[in-house]
């Protein structure tokens, strides 16, 4: 079966779709100046097919389950010295879209050439979203497609409502399932290193144990 692409090319409107094409692209890139003119540091907001997407609020369970990853990651991380972790507020640049995962990780390679004033960041090779009703979507859709399409190579999805998290390897460009995890631990296979206990990321005697045994 043909691809969209193969018949496009075959078409004798081809021209003519060109031309829908290249405007569209333009029209993108004048949104995409501006919403970089206008973003604070006091907000979250994205870039995604040609929008700007701004966050509302999240619930507490996202929260906590953000703040006890994040500090597991961080803290492995810095301790072993393997790159740079980002929060939130983070703005990855792709190719089309601009995104801030809820927690990043870019190994050294990356994260050496980093400067202290740098506003724009390339894909990273570690990513967590935590799921809330306005992002599941894109979390599971655009964002899945395009990070894997930039070489990120481990995807975490997490529900912190239903406490799961799923796990996902980079594969020829593309995301492969791992594994569900509702219990047990979670390994990392791009942090190095980094093998933690499920419930670390949700309760926060479990985090406590989890970082002590780090600075063992």
């Amino acid at each position: 079966m043909e691809t969209i692409l193969e018949q496009i090319l075959k078409s004798p409107l081809l021209n003519e779709y060109s031309k829908i094409i290249r405007q569209k692209v333009e029209n993108e890139e004048q949104k995409r100046l501006r919403f970089y003119n206008q973003i604070t540091e006091q907000e979250k907001a994205e870039f995604i097919e040609g929008e700007i997407i701004c966050h509302s609020p999240v619930k507490l369970q996202h929260n906590v389950a953000g703040k006890l990853l994040l500090k597991l990651i961080d803290t492995h991380v810095t301790i072993k010295e393997l790159g740079f972790v980002g929060y939130e507020k983070i703005l990855i640049k792709l190719t089309r879209n601009d995104y801030e995962p809820d927690i990043c990780f870019f190994g050294n390679e990356k994260a050496q050439k980093f400067t202290e004033k740098q506003m724009f960041f390339p894909a990273p090779d570690f990513i967590v979203e935590i799921l809330s009703e306005s992002t599941e979507n894109r979390d599971r859709g655009i964002k899945f497609i395009d990070y894997a399409l930039h070489g990120v190579k481990e995807y975490w999805i997490i529900d912190a409502e239903n406490k799961f998290v799923e796990q996902y390897i980079l594969h020829q460009q593309k995301f492969e399932f791992f594994q569900k995890h509702t219990s047990g631990n979670i390994r990392s296979f791009e942090i190095e290193g980094f093998n933690i206990p499920f419930d670390a990321i949700f309760d926060e005697k479990e985090n406590m144990k989890s970082l002590a045994k780090m600075f063992e």
